[in-house]
């Protein structure tokens, strides 16, 4: 697979990523960790060298299996992480407790070393912003954890045009990590301007919109208590039926192509800017294939051009989160 560079610290990384979260939660009760520990395994073979994972995912039990399924290959691949929220391991305590400040950054950062059985962090991102302590506090943080070798690269997760620039100003960001893709678009505005102005990459989480975007939904589905999707306002059974003329959109590009709705995604995300990496995340190796397989397409600007005016058409219904979750935005 190709590489494309993200941020200008010399970061680089497989043109598309893997999203690890679901592999262990989230999306219904997670499946066998032997299982996993293939698909982890198949994406390197395919040519994925940049994986995606979080302290906050299990909790910690994602990054336990990315440790040990990468272990093998530390050599060829990038590993992020993310810090910033206080975790209740019990479950007792409502999800959505901040926590950036500077020694919770560095306790973080020492657990997740042990747990991803490595010696230093490619890539640790704020998971979200927290406005209780000053960006440029955090930024310091993690630029000590790299002087001392623990951390490679910075990155920050939804985070505003504003709190990037100064974040950047004390350390170097070379990666945002933010929802995007053809049902998400906010990133293209103040942001996608920021990021290239300052030479950082931008990684697009759910490019797939949590699976609907591949076609796999039509309304009809209940999904389990466990799933993350269950919760989401953008997954009634309304709004999946009132969003499917996105999918019928990609899927109408993608026969000419002999492609799948995902992958046209995909290819879409990926002509957005150079420094655009998607992670999409799966559980199944035929999905995995189909993925990758994407970075491959080239869509023409005629392809481009009829997707964006087609997809300006359709409104979108449904939050993207519920309220409790939205408001950990940074604005």
């Amino acid at each position: 697979m190709k590489k494309r560079r993200l941020g200008t610290q010399g970061l680089e990384v497989s043109a598309l990523g893997l999203g690890c979260m679901g592999l262990t939660s989230s999306y219904g009760e997670p499946k066998g960790r032997a299982e996993m520990l293939g698909v982890l395994r198949k994406a390197v073979e395919l040519g994925v060298s940049f994986f995606d994972t979080a302290e906050v995912y299990g909790p910690f039990v994602n990054e336990e299996l990315v440790g040990e399924g990468l272990e093998p290959f530390r050599d060829r691949v990038v590993i992020a992480t993310k810090f910033g929220f206080e975790i209740d391991p019990t479950g007792r305590r409502p999800f959505g407790h901040l926590d950036s400040g500077p020694e919770h950054v560095r306790e973080v950062a020492e657990a997740s070393l042990k747990r991803l059985r490595i010696e230093t962090i490619d890539l640790l991102y704020q998971h979200r912003v927290d406005p209780q302590v000053p960006i440029e506090d955090v930024a310091g943080a993690v630029g000590d954890l790299i002087a001392e070798g623990k951390v490679r690269y910075f990155g920050l997760s939804e985070a505003s045009a504003a709190t990037i620039r100064r974040a950047h100003a004390v350390q170097p960001v070379s990666a945002l990590q933010s929802e995007y893709s053809l049902w998400w678009r906010e990133p293209e505005g103040e942001v996608m301007a920021t990021l290239e102005e300052l030479g950082i990459g931008l990684v697009p989480y759910s490019p797939l919109g949590r699976g609907y975007l591949a076609g796999n939904f039509d309304g009809s589905r209940a999904f389990a208590a466990t799933d993350f999707r269950s919760r989401l306002p953008r997954f009634s059974p309304e709004a999946m039926k009132a969003n499917r003329k996105l999918v019928d959109l990609l899927a109408s590009v993608g026969e000419s192509r002999d492609a799948t709705a995902a992958q046209i995604a995909l290819a879409w995300l990926l002509a957005r800017r150079p420094f655009v990496v998607p992670i999409p995340g799966t559980t199944r190796i035929d999905r995995l294939e189909e993925n990758v397989a994407a970075a491959d397409i080239r869509l023409t600007e005629d392809e481009l051009t009829r997707l964006d005016r087609a997809a300006a058409r359709i409104p979108i219904a449904g939050d993207r989160y519920p309220r409790q979750l939205e408001d950990l935005i940074d604005r």
